[in-house]
């Protein structure tokens, strides 16, 4: 059958070439893209992760299926000529140390512009201020290997372990402060399917992010992930949240320098099980040797509303890598 919504989607990208629209603009030689582009992946059918065009393209493709020639549009926008900036490389060589500037490094102009040096050959260096993918479409070869049903998101606790319902495919819910950050550290990990951003832990209904943020509805925001247990367990999962956390795991309501019951951390388990291995572990951490108590709730998942669209998967839009076993350092802001 051809996927639908939430299924859990197995295709193999056999070719992955960026061109332009109508020879808009020349495709940069250092392009990195920050997801992965070759070799079998998976997805959850509407469920986040990169190109909204490709999941419409498995879509409407059956199991066996290749297709040669698509062209996908990452729907970054146009590219604008007029964002391209010109600064005198003299003068440049004089504001920065130039040796440890090169084509590829990001600058901030006067007024907070961000921009990507494209050329320092000639008597001006070369700023572009679009988005890297602005005006770029991608040519790709794929085949559709399988579909699997997802598990059913919205889950909040049930008494079973999880693995009696006989599901494949896992639910696990965590808050790490600002979720951005969060949700690329999970991107990366080899067996986590898909991710997205939101607010749980609340009262108010269908909260917008405004009254999240303001601290008066109750939610924390937190990250919701599915993943494949046969590829990646429970506990590390449970482990990498920690290991971001740090020595914030004994602070209340704060992560950083984000502050406040909306920031608050904590591990929302979906069964049995989960609550059982997240009990242990955080146990491990209250009896270390100065036995600080930790201040990472441990609750049961309750109602997960999905963030707004232009949080999600934030981090990865903005250029930051979300390729599996990807080690450069997050930032959280940009």
């Amino acid at each position: 059958r051809k996927p639908q919504e939430g299924d859990i989607v197995t295709f193999t990208l056999h070719r992955f070439e960026p061109t332009t629209k109508a020879g808009m603009r020349k495709i940069p030689a250092d392009l990195d893209l920050p997801f992965d582009t070759f070799g079998t992946l998976q997805l959850e059918l509407y469920g986040g992760n990169y190109l909204p065009e490709l999941h419409d393209v498995l879509s409407d493709m059956t199991p066996e299926e290749t297709l040669q020639g698509v062209i996908i549009d990452p729907r970054r926008g146009e590219w604008d000529h007029r964002m391209e900036y010109k600064l005198p490389a003299a003068k440049m060589g004089t504001s920065l140390d130039s040796l440890n500037v090169s084509v590829g490094a990001t600058m901030r102009l006067k007024g907070g512009k961000k921009c990507t040096i494209t050329d320092m050959t000639g008597d001006f260096w070369i700023c572009d201020g679009n988005d890297p993918l602005a005006g770029v479409v991608f040519e790709v070869d794929v085949t559709l290997e399988g579909v699997e049903e997802g598990p059913s998101l919205g889950w909040e606790f049930s008494e079973g372990n999880g693995t009696a319902t006989g599901e494949k495919y896992q639910v696990a819910t965590f808050a790490l402060g600002c979720f951005w950050g969060g949700e690329l550290a999970y991107q990366r990990v080899p067996g986590v399917i898909s991710t997205r951003v939101g607010y749980t832990q609340g009262d108010t209904l269908n909260p917008t992010y405004k009254q999240v943020s303001s601290g008066n509805s109750g939610h924390t925001e937190a990250i919701q992930v599915i993943y494949d247990p046969s590829k990646v367990t429970y506990k590390s999962l449970v482990q990498l949240g920690l290991n971001r956390l740090g020595d914030n795991i004994y602070i209340l309501n704060q992560v950083g320098n984000d502050r406040g019951t909306q920031y608050r951390h904590g591990i929302y388990y979906h069964n049995n099980m989960q609550r059982k291995i997240a009990e242990e572990i955080l146990l491990e951490y209250g009896s270390r040797n100065d036995k600080r108590e930790v201040m990472t709730e441990l609750k049961a998942a309750s109602s997960f509303y999905i963030a707004e669209e232009y949080h999600q998967q934030y981090l990865m839009k903005g250029g930051q890598s979300a390729k599996k076993d990807a080690e450069e350092t997050i930032r959280c802001y940009g």
